[in-house]
């Protein structure tokens, strides 16, 4: 399955650390949002208005003791439908 199959309601992923660019209202630039193997859950999915072609998906992650954080926006390439094995 592709992360662009994808529907409010799936899980997901981080492919990678996600971190706050800038754009979250209080929030602090550079501040970790989602290690890379993360958990989350899709809760919508729009596109950027000047690209339409562009999904952007609104994941919230689970912290350490598996709660729910808030939505983070999302590029296909920063999410994964599989986590990955850790050896």
């Amino acid at each position: 399955m592709n992360v662009r199959d994808l529907d409010i309601g799936d899980t997901v992923y981080a492919a990678i650390t996600i971190t706050d660019d800038g754009s979250i209202p209080g929030g602090q630039e550079g501040e970790i949002l989602a290690e890379a193997g993360t958990r989350g859950v899709i809760t919508m999915i729009g596109h950027v208005e000047e690209q339409p072609e562009r999904s952007v998906f609104l994941v919230r992650f689970e912290d350490k003791d598996m709660n729910l954080g808030n939505p983070v926006g999302c590029w296909v390439e920063d999410l994964m439908v599989e986590p990955r094995l850790v050896n």
